[in-house]
């Protein structure tokens, strides 16, 4: 006999079915950053419910209404009555990140197996409880619009949830909902918040398409599987430095970089931030050297410059600012070792009218380029300033604070030297 449904976790019957339907029904749709090739069985599957068909609940009620639809829709295998479950830290569907929301979500939803489901055997996502090959909870929060896109006005977050299969290589369960916008804390965690860098990263890439555009069923990204016990680590490695543990973070980082997956930029930013903390100051840059590397060889670098509102000049109150000149010396002198001509392009929020938000992104791309031609006067015929204006956000909710610091960022992407000239 099941435990009683604690108030906290109780639906309505008609709403949970309905629920329930949608999460046996939706499947990728056109549009979806993480969009994947599908596989033939996927083909011959259904049509997904349309986005807007899918009601938007309160935050609350739709992480437990897809947990929900999760957890009653995986089958165990035959003859299981008990199986273990480790949840991998839910994640902004688009960037990777963790926040304050989703690293409740994962919480919420132990909480919810614990009392609902026993027969899924919640454990800690460590390297030791990965061995027994247990199934695996990923989750993916994201942005999106009524069609359900990760572009133009977000009107909801998308919740995705599944559960895969370490011992037969599957996806074995789907849960989703809708979230209403409002009251949703999406601020990032420390280690996230403080993060200088983002890139196009595959290991996050093969988290998200563990969970966006996979039915049951489909077997499990390789380039998650095959970076699942690095990522225990590094999970391992953000609790800590989250926790102010600098020295137990500096520690995991290093054993994650050390393992046949550790070349990632979750490493390396973790590498700069603690011994950035801890010292010395040539361990430190020696780290946002390898962080610049990376982001040369892969070709697109993007780093987090706060601006002060409508200004071209740097904030000086943050402590990251500080930083600044010795990112932009250090960038410049890997660009010029390595010949590479750069876009420099700069990225604004989604405040404010169109055309003002061009003008200012383009001002502060020039402002960038020239911070890197003073400290490399041979980047001046090798580097060229766009704006972009809010055509690219990666978050898009226009809440200009640290939730969507990513889309006010200065991005370097290496292109074609043929060209450039400094126009």
């Amino acid at each position: 006999m099941k435990p009683p449904i604690p108030s906290a976790v109780r639906l309505p019957a008609l709403a949970l079915l309905a629920l329930l339907l949608a999460a046996c029904s939706e499947l990728h749709r056109p549009g979806d950053s993480s969009a994947t090739q599908t596989s033939p069985s996927a083909t011959a599957a259904p049509a997904a419910a349309p986005a807007a068909a899918m009601k938007v609940l309160p935050h609350g009620d739709a992480v437990l209404a897809a947990a929900n639809a999760l957890f009653t829709t995986t089958k165990l295998a035959e003859g299981a009555n008990r199986v273990n479950v480790v949840i991998d830290p839910l994640v902004d569907g688009v960037t990777g990140e963790q926040s304050t929301a989703t690293v409740a979500m994962g919480q919420r939803i132990g909480e919810l197996a614990r009392s609902r489901f026993p027969q899924f055997n919640i454990q800690p996502f460590q390297a030791d409880t990965l061995a027994a090959s247990p199934l695996v909870l990923v989750g993916t929060f994201t942005p999106v619009n009524s069609e359900g896109k990760s572009e133009g006005d977000r009107e909801a977050f998308r919740i995705c949830l599944a559960l895969a299969d370490l011992k037969t290589g599957k996806i074995v369960g789907k849960g989703v909902a809708r979230s209403q916008i409002r009251g949703v804390n999406t601020t990032p965690t420390p280690y996230f918040r403080d993060s200088p860098a983002w890139v196009k990263d595959p290991r996050i890439d093969g988290y998200i398409r563990t969970c966006q555009g996979s039915k049951a069923g489909d077997p499990i990204p390789p380039a998650y599987l095959d970076g699942l016990l690095t990522a225990s680590i590094v999970s391992e490695a953000i609790q800590a430095y989250n926790s102010g543990r600098y020295r137990d973070a500096l520690e995991r980082y290093e054993a994650a970089a050390a393992s046949p997956a550790g070349l990632q930029l979750r490493v390396l930013n973790g590498l700069y931030l603690v011994r950035s903390r801890l010292g010395p100051k040539a361990a430190a840059e020696q780290a946002f050297t390898q962080l610049v590397d990376f982001g040369l060889e892969t070709q697109h670098l993007g780093m987090k410059f706060l601006f002060r509102p409508g200004s071209t000049a740097f904030v000086t109150d943050s402590p990251l600012s500080r930083s600044y000149g010795e990112w932009l010396r250090i960038i410049a002198q890997r660009s010029t070792v390595k010949d590479a001509c750069l876009e420099v392009s700069g990225h604004t929020s989604r405040t404010g009218p169109a055309p003002l938000n061009e003008r200012l992104s383009q001002l502060r791309a020039e402002f960038v380029r020239n911070k890197l031609i003073d400290a490399s006067p041979a980047l001046a015929t090798r580097t060229l300033a766009v704006g972009m204006g809010f055509s690219q956000p990666l978050v898009g909710t226009g809440r200009d604070d640290a939730s969507d610091a990513l889309d006010r960022r200065v991005v370097f992407s290496v292109i074609a030297c043929q060209g450039a000239g400094g126009k």
